[in-house]
């Protein structure tokens, strides 16, 4: 949707309502819901502001102490909220509503650079510098059940209903069966102006992926945070419920969010990882540098307590840090050949922001071009199996110590951006550690 296609559909009273978001720190969009007429005459031009605390609370929105960037002490006050008209779309999911994203930038109108499209769109300059552009794509995985978001939450989110009942990889009758809420959320993209691929069920029982098509890295980026937060909006209507967590459960596969990335000409028109049937030295020092700073972003990747269960051996998620040819064992998979040909990072869950996902695989990347830094020869095998592989961290608060420590973290981001993630992360994993569990409970009430 363009701009003069809002003012048509609000003259035309299809549209009254306009939702203006920025992503958090955990990628959710936060945000205002305007009356559209009010939009186009006020907002569009001069935007809006919310209170700077928004980039300092946690999952409860509870207010944390102890960062630089907004405190009791400066008076939490506002940032300035401003719409890029290039996310502008129709948020088909719902009535009458448009949406649009925005940058969230300071009082002298800079960018706010703990903001996660900030930090991405830096990253991004940093790689239009060089006359080259990525394209990337997510691949969303989400378990889905029957239950609503409010049943859920009043039966603690234990004995939910699951839409299927046994494993469904790839099954097309358990698929139809859950065509009323998947096939609207395929409907409700598309019309959103998010082009879809396709959706299949997944090997958990009720889970399933469904995939949009790639894009410019920041447009990808965009997409995938409507797409998430567009998906829970319609499973709210319907009475069901998703969940993208990395690991809903201990007993059955996690989620994962698949990244696949390659480089381009500026002009988006040659594939620059490719060398004719070759692969170029950019892809292989690409490769290089995220390989080799992995564990230094890996709260980028892997950005909850709840993230790092996900990793288990023989689980389809990866636990070695490997790059093989199309090898589903291995953290890296390299796929495709000449324009298609790009690397598949597995690591990721579905819980991860996708505007830091993409930060920490373009600064690492670009860091391995910069410096020529090799990849490890290509591992063939199974690299479960294989105890000579570096592992991936076992805990948040193992990767927040590596990403806090990290020089390379601090070059590539800066001192006080890599200060404030550290600070989110450090105290996710001490609620976590504060908190006693149903797991505790159970194993310890009578017995110890």
């Amino acid at each position: 949707m363009d701009l003069e296609e809002l003012r048509t559909s609000v003259d035309r009273d299809e549209i009254d309502t306009v939702v203006v978001a920025f992503a958090d720190h955990l990628g959710r969009l936060m945000g205002k819901r305007f009356d559209a007429e009010f939009f186009l005459a006020d907002a569009l031009d001069h935007g809006t502001h919310a209170c700077n605390y928004l980039l300092t609370v946690d999952m409860e929105m509870e207010v944390i102490e102890g960062y630089e960037y907004a405190n009791w002490e400066r008076g939490y006050g506002d940032f300035h909220v401003v719409p890029d008209l290039d996310t502008l779309c129709r948020a088909a999911w719902t009535d009458r509503t448009a949406l649009v994203l925005c940058d969230v930038l300071d009082a002298d109108e800079t960018a706010v650079p703990v903001s996660p499209r900030a930090m991405l769109r830096a990253q991004i300059a940093r790689l239009t510098a060089t006359g080259n552009a990525a394209f990337a794509a997510s691949e969303l995985e989400f378990y889905l059940y029957q239950d609503s978001y409010r049943s859920a939450h009043e039966a603690g989110h234990a004995d939910l209903q699951p839409a299927g009942w046994y494993s469904e990889d790839y099954h097309l009758l358990q698929g139809a069966r859950i065509e009323p809420y998947v096939g609207a959320a395929r409907r409700a993209l598309r019309q959103s102006g998010i082009p879809v691929e396709n959706s299949k069920g997944e090997t958990g029982v009720g889970q399933h992926e469904l995939n949009i098509r790639y894009a410019d890295v920041l447009t990808m980026a965009d997409r995938h945070a409507v797409m998430k937060h567009g998906m829970k909006e319609l499973a709210d209507a319907q009475g069901v419920s998703v969940t993208f967590m990395a690991k809903p459960h201990a007993d059955d596969a996690g989620n994962s969010c698949h990244i696949h990335l390659s480089l381009w000409d500026a002009a988006a028109e040659t594939n620059v990882f490719a060398a004719g049937d070759q692969r170029s030295d950019l892809f292989r020092w690409f490769l290089g540098g995220w390989m080799t700073h992995l564990q230094d972003f890996m709260v980028f990747f892997a950005p909850t307590v709840n993230s790092y269960k996900r990793f288990q051996d023989g689980s389809w998620a990866p636990t070695r840090i490997a790059w093989s040819d199309d090898n589903r064992t291995a953290g890296f998979r390299v796929v495709g050949t000449g324009p298609s040909l790009r690397i598949e990072c597995r690591i990721p869950g579905g819980d991860c922001n996708p505007y830091l996902a993409y930060t920490a695989a373009l600064a690492s990347g670009l860091d391995g071009i910069e410096n020529r830094i090799e990849p490890p020869p290509r591992f063939d095998g199974d690299a479960y199996a294989s105890a000579a592989l570096e592992r991936v961290p076992r805990t948040l608060r193992e990767a927040t110590d590596r990403f806090r420590d990290s020089a390379v973290t601090r070059r590539l981001l800066g001192e006080g951006v890599v200060d404030h993630y550290a600070h989110f992360f450090t105290i996710e994993a001490d609620t976590f550690d504060a908190a006693v569990t149903d797991w505790e409970r159970h194993r310890y009430f009578e017995r110890i």
